[in-house]
C-alpha cells in the first residue's frame, strides 16, 4: 500500500513540476494571447492568472500538451466572457446628451478588411507564414516547426512578405502613407 501511495504522490508531483515548466516556458506568450482580449494590462495579467488557476486542477486531463495554449486561449475567452457578463452596468440618467461621439468600431472594422484584402496578394506560403507570426503570435522556431521550413525560410519569408504588404499599401490601391499615418480609403 505503501508503494502506491509513493508512486501516486511522484506521479502528482511530476504533473506539478510539468505545469511549473509550462507556465514559465509560455507566460510571455498567454499574455499576449490575454491583451488581445482585454485592453488593460493589470486585467490582461489578471486572466492569465484565472485561466491558469482554473486550467491547474485538470492539468493531467489534458492529453496532449501540445494543446496545452489552445485549451489555455479557450479558457481565457471563456474567463473573459464570464467578466464581460457579470460586469455591472451603471447607468446615469441624464437631461443633455454628450457632445463626444462614440466610436463603433468601423474604422477597426475597415482596417481589418483593408488587410485581409491586402494579405491576398501574398502567395499561400507567405500569407502562413504572415498569420503565424503575427496573428497568431508564435515564436520563428515554433512557426519553422509548423510549417515544416527552416528558421531561416521563416526569417527570409516574413521579411518578403512584409515588404510586400508594405508595398502594396503604400503604392496599391489603398492609400496608405506611412508620413501622414493614416488610411485615405
Amino acid at each position: 500500500m505503501r508503494m502506491q501511495w509513493t508512486e501516486a504522490a511522484m506521479a502528482a508531483d511530476g504533473a506539478v513540476l510539468d505545469f511549473e515548466e509550462y507556465v514559465r516556458t509560455r507566460q510571455d506568450a498567454l499574455l499576449r494571447s490575454a491583451r488581445r482580449l482585454v485592453p488593460d494590462p493589470v486585467d490582461a495579467q489578471d486572466l492569465v492568472q484565472t485561466a491558469l488557476v482554473r486550467t491547474y486542477p485538470r492539468w493531467d486531463g489534458i492529453a496532449d500538451k501540445t494543446l496545452a495554449d489552445a485549451y489555455m486561449r479557450r479558457v481565457m475567452i471563456n474567463t473573459r466572457t464570464e467578466w464581460w457578463r457579470n460586469r455591472k452596468l451603471e447607468e446615469v440618467p441624464t437631461g443633455e446628451l454628450p457632445d463626444a461621439s462614440v466610436d463603433d468600431g468601423a474604422d477597426q472594422r475597415a482596417d481589418r478588411e483593408m488587410l485581409r484584402d491586402v494579405l491576398k496578394v501574398l502567395a499561400p506560403k507567405q500569407r502562413q507564414v504572415v498569420m503565424m507570426r503575427h496573428y497568431g503570435q508564435l515564436t520563428t522556431e515554433e512557426t519553422a516547426r509548423a510549417l515544416g521550413m527552416s528558421t531561416g525560410t521563416v526569417k527570409s519569408t516574413l521579411h518578403r512578405a512584409l515588404a510586400r504588404l508594405r508595398h502594396e499599401l503604400e503604392h496599391g490601391r489603398y492609400g496608405y502613407s506611412r508620413k501622414e499615418d493614416v488610411c485615405a480609403a
